[in-house]
């Protein structure tokens, strides 16, 4: 892990962040139109959006990502964190980028008077779930929801 920097997306990076995004979308059998990618990336460099992104580099190579959002809560003054993406390349994970990834957004968060940090994932995600078993905890709430 000595040669893993964990820092901002840049600007300039549309190209190393577009194969882990779509990378993502698939591991969970997803797509999104390219119109909403793009809105996205913007997103994420635009400073009047609560988005942020934080990669994870080894080596000069971006082998992750992270995308959080802060958001207002009705029970704490503060903001709460959702971690809404995780990712590595699969050549790089059980390296320790994913940990990492999520101990950048703690310290994010907590840079942020964030109360708190969360995230979802799919009931079968095993190996993720190992990772975030030992590192936050699971307070047995069900998700619902609705597309509209």
């Amino acid at each position: 892990m000595a040669d893993l920097v964990i820092r901002p997306l840049r600007p300039d990076e549309r190209a190393a962040w577009e194969p882990l995004w779509q990378g993502y979308l698939r591991f969970y059998g997803a797509s999104v139109d390219p119109v909403v990618s793009d809105a996205t990336f913007a997103r994420l460099h635009d400073p009047a959006e609560p988005m942020h992104a934080l990669v994870a580099e080894r080596g000069g190579e971006v082998i992750g990502l992270v995308h959080y959002i802060f958001h207002r809560s009705t029970w704490t003054i503060g903001p709460y964190c959702y971690l809404q993406d995780l990712f590595t390349a699969e050549a790089a994970r059980g390296q320790g980028a994913g940990r990492a990834l999520i101990e950048a957004v703690y310290a994010a968060a907590r840079e942020a008077g964030a109360s708190r940090v969360y995230w979802l994932t799919q009931e079968g995600n095993a190996t993720a779930r190992a990772l975030y078993d030992r590192i936050a905890d699971r307070p047995g709430f069900i998700q619902y929801r609705k597309i509209l």
